[in-house]
């Protein structure tokens, strides 16, 4: 199989969340998918199964080292990318991934692409308590002026809003009051975020824990990033129906990604695009 590592959401090389991308060239099965996405331990590893289908699609499988996602952000830009670019080399404005959750399109404009992703789902509030406890904060770090909630459009996440840049980088998982949230309300990541941002020009800075053994931390994570952006239509943060916003994300563990939100609602429906960088670190064979 030839395979290729993007990192995407990069600004340079080696910056943003990396992912393999292959393309089988015989049979293979989801044990072996998985083993191979277990070798490579990046956050996530996907697999291109055929080429354009009659639905205008290509099938796409992700992979995370424990298991198949349905649906995940930074793979989803960065193996319509690899489509896009280097196995059909159309060079066209836009591919469709069909994954289990729905068909994804993803459009290209100059640099960056972005993918629009499915209707936001807002769930259960969770107590303030289990969150500072799970987060390893203050109370008084967190901002009550919003709910603590769980959104999905694809992969769900708790979104957490946070007073301070401090407050942000003092966070780790307390693995014991994380485990006991999972229990309760499932595979769900934790998402916080602050307006405080290292970069003048950036507008949100997040953090992003897995709910993986050892809960680490997503250096650019698309598919929050698009909760988030509904959470904020939702519970309108901007004082708007349409946001433009730009996030940073990764610094803390030293790969800085920038991800752009265009975001817009109408009466009970959203219009939710997460774009990035994509930018080709390597190819090989893989035998």
């Amino acid at each position: 199989m030839k395979f290729f590592i993007v990192d995407v959401f990069a600004e340079n090389k080696y910056e943003g969340n990396q992912l393999a991308v292959f393309i089988p060239e015989r049979k293979i099965d989801t044990t072996e998918m998985q083993k191979i996405a277990r070798e490579m331990n990046f956050s996530e590893t996907t697999f291109i199964m055929s080429g354009l289908q009659d639905n205008g699609g290509y099938d796409v499988k992700i992979f995370s080292p424990d298991s198949e996602l349905p649906f995940a952000g930074h793979p989803t830009l960065g193996t319509a990318y690899v489509i896009n670019y280097l196995i059909d080399r159309s060079e066209g404005s836009e591919v469709k991934l069909n994954l289990p959750v729905g068909q994804i399109p993803v459009i290209f404009e100059d640099k960056y692409a972005w993918m629009t992703q499915n209707q936001p789902e807002f769930g259960a509030n969770v107590e303030i308590d289990r969150i500072s406890a799970a987060l390893e904060i203050n109370r008084d770090d967190i901002n009550t002026d919003f709910p603590i909630q769980v959104v999905s459009t694809g992969l769900p996440s708790v979104i957490v809003h946070l007073k301070s840049l401090d407050a942000l980088s003092r966070c780790k998982i307390g693995h014991r009051a994380y485990a006991d949230l999972l229990k309760d309300l499932g595979d769900v990541n934790l998402l916080v975020f602050t307006t405080e941002t290292a970069s003048p020009e950036n507008d949100i800075n997040v953090r992003l824990f897995m709910p993986i053994p050892g809960y680490l931390e997503d250096p650019a994570t698309g598919s929050a990033n698009g909760n988030l952006a509904g959470y904020l239509l939702e519970h309108n943060f901007f004082n708007s129906n349409e946001i433009n916003y730009r996030v940073e994300q990764g610094a803390f563990i030293g790969r800085p990604s920038l991800l752009k939100i265009h975001a817009k609602k109408t009466d009970i429906h959203y219009h939710i695009q997460v774009g990035g960088q994509i930018i080709v670190v390597s190819e090989g064979k893989w035998y």
